[in-house]
């Protein structure tokens, strides 16, 4: 679910950041830079785990800021194939179920991976189990196995279905 991956970025420094140690400055840009991030082929970014190299520190003409180049490693969510997914339902719609995992909440299920049959009234769905109803209500835990998952343009998760 969790991964690090190493990525090397050139970032500009400005000015007022120079007084503070290096990496802590360097740090802190490439915090504001991919935290909470989605990259693309990697996942969501949630930490800058550390910094394994900087190098630079040119100042190029008519800019007062210096331009470093930093390797570092990153925290990256991305749930493997298969892997059950375990959040609260968000907000419930006629497109399907916006869950949360606790520091991610942007997951969308969408209708076709909801068990079968479902039926959407009153705004949420209700599953139909053997004649009996049982709503899937707002804040409930959901549980979710799939087979491909991809981030869109927005940074939602969305999920596509496997049989676990």
């Amino acid at each position: 679910m969790f991964y690090l991956s190493k990525i090397e970025h050139t970032l500009r420094l400005p000015p007022h950041l120079l007084d503070r140690d290096l990496d802590q400055a360097i740090k802190g840009e490439l915090e504001t830079l991919f935290v909470d991030k989605v990259i693309a082929k990697l996942g969501l970014c949630v930490s800058v785990y550390d910094i394994t190299n900087i190098s630079g520190g040119f100042i190029f003409p008519g800019d007062g800021a210096s331009t470093f180049t930093a390797e570092f490693r990153l925290i990256m969510f991305r749930p493997f194939v298969g892997e059950i997914l375990s959040g609260e339902v968000e907000e419930s719609d006629a497109n399907g179920l916006r869950l949360s995992l606790g520091f991610f909440k942007d997951i969308m299920l969408p209708v076709h991976l909801l068990p079968n049959p479902s039926k959407f009234a009153d705004a949420r769905w209700t599953w139909d189990y053997g004649g009996v109803e049982l709503p899937i209500e707002k804040e409930e835990e959901v549980f979710h196995c799939y087979q491909i998952l991809q981030f869109d343009g927005y940074g939602t998760l969305v999920l596509e279905k496997q049989e676990c």
